[in-house]
């Protein structure tokens, strides 16, 4: 068994590598940067209020989406803390939680991703309740989540760990408050 993880990990960082090293145009390289930073919680910060300005009829997508954010995050702290995976580079600051983030002993680990896993989460319950914006969530998610790898700052198997555990646990929440 243990080759066999060796192999996958080998294999991995082998291609998070060559995607990080990737002579990409401009403007990819800057939706890039500019996707990351959306998944810093800008993104989410604005989905939350645009369902709190929605009125009593979002109120319930909202209680669903703070759901899908407090299990999600959860995930994070748990499974970072106990894989310990270091990350592929230093990781950048996240300018959402400016000071306070760097703090968090649990996010110098790269499994799994926190942005993917949120992007994700979030972008399954907000999808489900509201399918007309699902499209654009997707891509957006879809973008953060390509962004950390592009970035070098995770491996692809905690970006697609992170994206199938959201995915996971956005419609979870969707289903237990909504469902």
């Amino acid at each position: 068994m243990n080759a066999v993880l060796q192999y996958l990990d080998t294999s991995d960082r082998r291609l998070s590598g060559r995607v990080a090293r990737c002579e990409l145009p401009r403007w990819v390289a800057a939706w890039m940067r500019w996707a990351t930073h959306l998944g810093d919680g800008w993104l989410w910060a604005g989905v939350g209020l645009l369902l709190l300005l929605g009125g009593p009829h979002t109120w319930p997508a909202l209680g669903a989406a703070a759901l899908s954010a407090a299990a999600a995050n959860s995930a994070v702290v748990l499974l970072k803390g106990r894989v310990r995976r270091a990350r592929p580079a230093e990781r950048p600051a996240n300018c959402f939680f400016a000071g306070l983030a760097d703090r968090w002993a649990f996010d110098e680990f790269s499994f799994p991703s926190g942005h993917a896993l949120n992007a994700f989460a979030l972008t399954a319950t907000v999808g489900l309740v509201l399918p007309a914006v699902a499209p654009v969530l997707l891509l957006l998610a879809l973008s953060i989540a390509a962004s950390r790898v592009v970035l070098g700052v995770h491996f692809v198997a905690d970006v697609l760990a992170g994206s199938l555990i959201g995915a996971t646990l956005g419609a979870a929440a969707f289903r237990l408050v909504l469902g």
